[in-house]
Formats: C-alpha cells, sequence, structure tokens
C-alpha cells in the first residue's frame, strides 16, 4: 500500500512474517458456487443469477465421507444462494447425521422463488440453524443494495420462518454489513436497533446480528476503485488493526471448500483465489482436507485480511472482540 507509515509497515511486515497458523478444525464451510437470484453491490464473491459455478455430487460426496470420519463438525453452507443448489437436500440429509451444527447461509428472497417453497420447512425439519443476510432494517437501504422489492421480500421470509419457531426454539440469526467504505458500528447497538425496528415495524424476532466488515473483494472491490476509494478503504482497514482480533481470526479454525472442491482458509481467500498449498507448493482439494487441518499449517494471508481484524474484528459469526 502506497505512502504507508512506518507503523502500519511494521504491522504488515509482522503478518507476512508471521502468519496466522491453523489450530483445531471446528467448522467445514462449503461454497456450493456462485449462483444466486440476486446481484448485490458488496458481493465479494460477485454472484449473480447468470453464474454457471455449482459443486458437484462427486465433491459432495468426498465432503459426506470427510464428516464421517469427523464426527461432531459444525457445516456451514453458503453460496451464492445455497438454496439454488439442485443438490442441497442430497448435501443436507447425507451430511445431518455426523455433524452437531448445520448452518445455511441465505439471502432470504430464494424461499419466495418459485419451486423454493418448501426449504423454510425443510430446514427446519432438519435442525438447521439460518443465518439470514439484511444489511439493514430499512428498506431504503437494503433496495439500495440489493434491488429494488428486495426488503419486502426478506420481511416475508423471515415472518414465515417465524411462523415456523425460527426465531424460538429454532435458531435465526442475522447479518448486517455497512452500506459503503466504513466499519460496522457496535454489534451490540446495532443488534438491538434491529431487534426493535423488526419487531415494533413488522412483528419479525431473530436471535443474534452479527455484523461483518465489507472485504475489499469482488463487487465490493469495484465500486471502490471507481470512486477511486479503494487504497482510502484499506489504509482504514489497516490503521484500524486490532491484535486482539487477528488472534480470535476464524480462519485458525475454518476451512472452506470452493464448488471445485479446492480448499481454502476462508470465503475471502476463496473469492481472492488463494488456495491452500502444501510445502511442495501443490493445491489442496477436498481430497486432502486431512493435509490442510494440521496444527500449525501456515495461513495464506492477504490485503483483504485486514478486514478481518480491523475494529472488533469480523468474521463469518459477526465480531470477533
Amino acid at each position: 500500500m502506497r505512502g504507508m507509515t512506518s507503523h502500519l509497515r511494521e504491522i504488515d511486515q509482522d503478518l507476512s512474517e508471521n502468519p496466522p497458523r491453523f489450530q483445531e478444525l471446528q467448522t467445514l464451510q462449503v461454497n456450493l458456487g456462485t449462483l444466486c437470484n440476486q446481484h448485490c453491490l458488496h458481493c465479494h464473491l460477485r454472484a449473480s443469477p447468470r453464474s454457471k459455478k455449482m459443486m458437484s455430487r462427486e465433491v459432495m460426496q468426498k465432503i459426506i465421507e470427510f464428516l464421517g470420519k469427523h464426527q461432531g463438525l459444525t457445516l456451514d453452507i453458503t453460496g451464492g444462494a445455497p438454496e439454488l443448489h439442485p443438490d442441497l437436500r442430497f448435501l443436507v440429509e447425507k451430511a445431518r447425521p455426523f455433524i452437531s451444527r448445520l448452518m445455511a447461509r441465505t439471502n432470504l428472497t430464494t424461499f419466495l422463488e418459485s419451486g423454493m417453497e418448501w426449504i423454510p420447512g425443510f430446514y427446519r425439519n432438519h435442525q438447521v440453524t439460518v443465518v439470514a443476510s439484511l444489511p439493514c432494517y430499512t428498506k431504503e437501504n437494503v433496495d439500495r443494495q440489493r434491488g429494488n422489492g428486495a426488503f419486502e421480500k426478506s420481511i416475508k421470509a423471515l415472518r414465515k420462518l417465524n411462523e415456523l419457531g425460527y426465531g424460538d426454539s429454532l435458531e435465526l440469526n442475522l447479518v448486517y454489513n455497512p452500506g459503503g467504505d466504513f466499519l460496522p458500528g457496535s454489534q451490540r447497538e446495532l443488534e438491538r436497533d434491529y431487534k426493535r425496528e423488526l419487531l415494533e415495524n413488522h412483528g419479525i424476532k431473530f436471535h443474534s446480528l452479527y455484523a461483518i466488515t465489507n472485504s475489499p473483494l469482488g463487487r465490493f472491490r469495484d465500486y471502490l476503485r471507481r470512486n477511486g476509494r479503494l487504497e482510502q478503504y484499506i489504509r482504514l482497514l489497516v490503521n484500524s488493526f486490532n491484535p486482539d482480533a487477528a488472534c480470535s481470526l476464524m480462519c485458525r479454525t475454518l476451512i472452506s471448500i470452493s464448488w471445485q472442491g479446492v480448499l481454502y482458509n476462508c470465503d475471502f481467500n476463496l473469492a481472492a483465489e488463494l488456495p491452500i498449498k502444501d510445502t511442495a507448493g501443490r493445491i489442496l482439494d477436498v481430497g486432502h482436507i486431512e493435509d490442510a487441518i494440521q496444527e500449525g499449517f501456515k495461513i495464506t494471508i492477504a490485503e483483504h485480511c485486514y478486514s478481518c481484524t480491523a475494529g472488533s474484528g469480523s468474521s463469518c459469526t459477526g465480531i470477533l472482540t
């Protein structure tokens, strides 16, 4: 990064020379592909309705076999919109007996797509924790990021989930991300505001809010570059570096698997095309997860990693500190 101060260079050098290392596998995150019914402005994966990137059943079968040998892990299913994958049912039903916690990340609006009406009930029947992206509790902000009508569809989907017991006996968590190139505010205060606004205005309940920092990747990076703000945003992330957050990075306990079956330290490294490699420089795939989860295995880091260490930190389950 051009023009960095001496102090910031020291941070960058320290992370490069002493990168975080893998500790113990707790979560296997599976990206089913980038097919999505939305075209969000902040998407780090550039997911869209036109995407053809979809995980094969062969890769799914290898994942299921691994989970059978390492029972008790958390399975975190993401996309794109994972509900649009025709083999979602196969993966959930085959993997469920082996895992302690099953999470599905949804944009909510897929529940209202033709032929998708069965998904909420299916999630309920398999005790799936729903992690639903809702970048704001106001119509204007959500529609600005996700397109006209996205907010109303999201509200309808949340009401359906509440009717099925989500937000009460079943876990329903929402995800907030900033609407621009700034860090999230206090997760606790945002959660309080979300709960008040959604309950009072729409009768909706949920458990927790996850505040996630926008990573300078994909369409968000394109937006920053077009507006001449990329370097400024990266500088904000670096200036906000929190060493306590660096100690709790999700990549220390998580492995991400792409639709191709390639292994990554996280979904952001997947977007940046930075796969896990062995000591000989070979890219590791789903058939070599055992190699990637060795304690002390070096984690691949890059510029975008500062989004996870800025301020209170950021992970797929919200703040780190």
